[in-house]
C-alpha cells in the first residue's frame, strides 16, 4: 500500500507540473495567432494546434516518467483532455478553457489536476495568468477558495454548444433560478466549487471520460457528487466505454434534490 501511495503522489506531482506547462502552450498558441483549427466530426467538434501540442506534451512527458502507466501494481489509468472547451477557445471565451489530467485506480477516479490557462485574464495586461487546481481523494482539493451558492438558490450550469431537447427538458425540470450556459466540463465543475452554480446538468451523450475524471475528483474531494443522469457512479478502468452515454449530473451540495427532478422521459432516453 505504501508503495502504491508513493507512485500515486509521484504521478500527481508530475501531472501538476505537466499541466502548468500545458497551460503555457495553450497561451502561446493564442499569442502566435494561428489556431490551426480542424473539424473532427462536425462544425461543433473542433481541434486546434493547442489540442495537438498539449496532447503530445502530456503523453510524451508521462511516458518518459511512467513507461508502464496503464498497469502499475493493479490498474492505474490516466485520462487526459488536452484542451477542454476547444470551441470556446476558438471563439475567445478563454475563461472556459481547461487542461484536464485525471488518475483512476481500479476504475475509480482518485486524483485530478485542472489547469485553467487564462484564469485572471480579464484583470488587465499585467495580470498573472493561469492557475492549477488539484485534488486527491482522502487528502483534499487545493488551488481555489471553496464557496457555495446561497441556500435556496438553484443555479444550473449546462452546455453552451451541445444543447438539445433532452438537455432543455432536464434543466427546466430543476426549476432553476438561473441557467449558465458555458463551455468545458472542467469549467462547469469549477463553477460548482466556487459558488457560481449549484448543479451541473448535461442530459445527453457527448461528454467523455477524459472530460469528467479529473473534475470528478476535485468535486468529490470537497464533498460533492458526480454521476450519470441515472445516479450511476462513472467507471474509469482502461477498457471502459469512453462516452458518458447517460449524461452527467453533478452538485456540490443537495444532490438528492436535483437527482429527484430528472424526468423519467430523460432517463428512458439515455441508456447507461
Amino acid at each position: 500500500m505504501a508503495s502504491s501511495n508513493a507512485v500515486l503522489m509521484r504521478l500527481v506531482a508530475s501531472a501538476y507540473s505537466i499541466a502548468q506547462k500545458a497551460g503555457m502552450i495553450v497561451r502561446r498558441v493564442i499569442a502566435e495567432g494561428d489556431l490551426g483549427i480542424v473539424e473532427k466530426t462536425c462544425a461543433t467538434d473542433l481541434q486546434t494546434k493547442a489540442d495537438r501540442l498539449v496532447q503530445m506534451s502530456i503523453c510524451s512527458s508521462l511516458a518518459r516518467k511512467f513507461p508502464k502507466l496503464t498497469i502499475i501494481g493493479e490498474e492505474l489509468v490516466v485520462w487526459v483532455d488536452p484542451l477542454d472547451g476547444t470551441k470556446e477557445y476558438t471563439e475567445g471565451l478563454l475563461d472556459n478553457v481547461t487542461v484536464l489530467i485525471g488518475i483512476a485506480y481500479e476504475g475509480k477516479a482518485i486524483a485530478g489536476i485542472i489547469n485553467q490557462p487564462y484564469y485572471n485574464y480579464e484583470a488587465g495586461p499585467d495580470a498573472v495568468l493561469g492557475r492549477t487546481i488539484w485534488g486527491v481523494l482522502g487528502l483534499g482539493a487545493f488551488g481555489f477558495q471553496l464557496k457555495e451558492v446561497p441556500a435556496g438558490k438553484h443555479i444550473i450550469t449546462t452546455t453552451r454548444s451541445h444543447s438539445n431537447k433532452l438537455v432543455t427538458d432536464c434543466v427546466t425540470a430543476m426549476n432553476p433560478d438561473d441557467v449558465l450556459r458555458v463551455g468545458g466540463a472542467g469549467n462547469k465543475i469549477i463553477q460548482l466549487i466556487e459558488g457560481k452554480a449549484s448543479a451541473y446538468v448535461f442530459a445527453s451523450p457527448g461528454c467523455k471520460k477524459w472530460d469528467t475524471c479529473a473534475p470528478e475528483v476535485i468535486l468529490h474531494a470537497v464533498g460533492g457528487k458526480l454521476t450519470d443522469i441515472h445516479g450511476n457512479v462513472l467507471q474509469y478502468h482502461k477498457d471502459v466505454k469512453h462516452m458518458n452515454s447517460a449524461g452527467v449530473l453533478a452538485t456540490l451540495r443537495n444532490y438528492d434534490y436535483y437527482a429527484s427532478r430528472v424526468p423519467e422521459s430523460v432517463k428512458n432516453a439515455l441508456v447507461p
